[in-house]
């Protein structure tokens, strides 16, 4: 049994400063894609779309947003979180070379979606398989990738031009790494500490 795959997922980071800048060749952006868009999907409904974000003015104006989630989380935390929370990068939107916008259409495959009947949600779930497949994907090709979540919906969508009942689902951060860290920034920055696997797995019963 080959083990190069549990070594991209051992070795995938969430990554903020740590991006060159350096271009991506095309046909390794069509692999992370093509790896992205192979992933499984309820009722085979590909409910997802990638925006491929270069503009600098569109990624310098998530980026400003950005900045203002940050301040309204930081708002909410006592001195020692606040302090801690500091330290820590949350994105790496203006380093990265590109950002890919991952967005979710409820509508795909419509209108009776096999295996979406009795989980709604088994389309949002899909589409975070794509993103899942993209990171990996990715990883194997050297790249980093970072999940920007210090953001509001609606502003995304007015910003990228969204058509409504569209969903955008997660803005990634794509480019060049200097490096992988060894150890998550969230582990390094001592944010919280990863639980070992025995504390999450259970047998027939919870």
């Amino acid at each position: 049994m080959s083990t190069d795959l549990y070594d991209v997922v051992h070795r995938r980071r969430d990554v903020r400063g740590q991006f060159n800048g350096a271009p991506i060749p095309g046909d390794v952006l069509d692999r992370v894609l093509g790896a992205a868009h192979a992933a499984p999907s309820v009722g085979l409904s590909q409910p997802w779309d990638f925006v491929l974000v270069r503009d600098p003015a569109l990624r310098g104006a998530f980026h400003d947003h950005v900045r203002t989630e940050r301040d309204t989380f930081a708002a909410t935390l006592d001195a020692d979180r606040a302090a801690a929370f500091a330290r820590i990068k949350i994105d790496g939107v203006l380093e990265s070379t590109l950002s890919v916008v991952v967005t979710y259409d409820p509508g795909r495959g419509g209108p009776a979606v096999l295996g979406r009947h009795a989980i709604a949600d088994a389309g949002l779930y899909s589409v975070c398989l794509a993103i899942q497949n993209l990171w990996l994907a990715a990883t194997a090709e050297g790249l980093g990738v970072g999940w920007v979540s210090f953001y509001r919906e609606p502003f995304v969508r007015e910003l990228l031009g969204v058509p409504a009942g569209i969903r955008p689902v997660a803005w990634l951060c794509l480019g060049p790494v200097t490096h992988l860290e060894s150890v998550p920034d969230l582990e390094r920055h001592g944010w919280r500490r990863r639980a070992p696997l025995a504390d999450a797995v259970h047998h027939d019963r919870w």
